[in-house]
């Protein structure tokens, strides 16, 4: 069994912005993690957070895709799942519509850990990247 997650959100802020708050290294740690991103593919790096049962803290991850200002993707390795990140934009409205997807979770333990990563992203998408454009960041 395989469970991928799928949100989409509308920002009313163009893409050039929305594009820089997902791939700026110092913009990414105000929504989601410390890390070593750089924009480009075959870049290896990590994301840093606070152990937990289960989790030394470490997310490897690894730049698989970059199409500025469309779509990024990157591997999410850690805690047990072996995942893939996808993040697409496209001018809407006026503004910027964004689909994430978190694909790849087989087995019992990553199901499970989709419902709290579920969670989360929904939280990042809708309030902490909103946040990070708020407040121009690397602008």
């Amino acid at each position: 069994m395989t469970r991928n997650l799928r949100y989409e959100v509308f920002y009313p802020h163009p893409v050039e912005k929305v594009w820089r708050v997902l791939t700026d290294s110092e913009a990414m740690a105000s929504w989601l993690m410390p890390n070593d991103f750089a924009p480009r593919v075959g870049h290896r790096f990590q994301f840093r957070t606070k152990p937990a049962p289960g989790f030394d803290g470490i997310v490897n991850c690894e730049v698989l895709e970059l199409d500025a200002p469309r779509r990024v993707a990157y591997s999410w390795r850690g805690g047990g799942i072996d995942t893939v990140v996808s993040f697409t934009i496209t001018p809407k409205d006026g503004g910027t519509a964004l689909v994430l997807e978190h694909r790849g979770f087989r087995g019992a333990r990553p199901l499970f850990v989709s419902l709290i990563l579920g969670a989360g992203w929904k939280k990042i998408i809708r309030i902490n990247i909103p946040n990070v454009i708020a407040k121009g960041i690397n602008e």
